[in-house]
C-alpha cells in the first residue's frame, strides 16, 4: 500500500464542550459537522469526531516505555519534525500539563523521533511524535 488515505477516528468525552473549547482553542484544529452530542474535527488531515458518553469509572492503564509511565490505550499522529517542535513550544504556551513532556527517544538510531503524551479534558491520551528521517516510521 503507497497511498496514504485518512483515518476516522470517534472517541467519547463525558465533557463535550470543555473539549471543544480545547480541541478548538488549544490545539487549534478546524471543527466540521457537530450537534448535541457530537463534533468533527480536522485532526491534521484525518477526521476526529469526539462523541458524548456519561462519564465512566477512571481505567487508566500504562505500559513502561523508556522508564516512562505511556498510557494505553493513546492516539495520535506523526508530524514533520519541525512542524512538532512548534507544536510542542505552542502547548507549553498553553500551560498543557503533559503526562510525558516532549523528548528524543533513539537518538542518533534508527528511529531517532520526538514524542509527547497529554490528556484531553475528558482524560483520552494523545501522543504526537515525529521521525527526524520520516522512511524510518516502520524501520526495524
Amino acid at each position: 500500500m503507497s497511498k496514504i488515505s485518512p483515518f476516522h477516528l470517534a472517541i467519547p468525552v463525558h465533557n463535550l464542550e470543555d473539549c471543544r473549547n480545547f480541541y478548538t482553542n488549544t490545539l487549534n484544529l478546524d471543527e466540521g459537522r457537530s450537534s448535541d452530542h457530537w463534533a468533527d474535527y480536522n485532526f491534521f488531515g484525518h477526521q476526529l469526531v469526539i462523541h458524548y458518553k456519561p462519564k465512566a469509572k477512571d481505567d487508566t492503564h500504562t505500559n513502561s516505555v523508556d522508564g516512562k509511565d505511556v498510557p494505553v490505550p493513546h492516539f495520535g499522529v506523526v508530524l514533520n519534525w519541525s512542524d512538532f517542535h512548534a507544536f510542542a513550544d505552542n502547548l507549553r504556551s498553553k500551560n498543557i500539563k503533559f503526562i510525558i513532556e516532549p523528548y528524543i527517544r533513539f537518538e542518533g538510531l534508527v528511529g531517532e523521533q520526538a514524542t509527547m503524551f497529554f490528556k484531553d479534558p475528558a482524560g483520552n491520551a494523545l501522543e504526537f511524535k515525529a521521525f527526524k528521517d520520516r522512511s524510518q516510521l516502520f524501520a526495524k
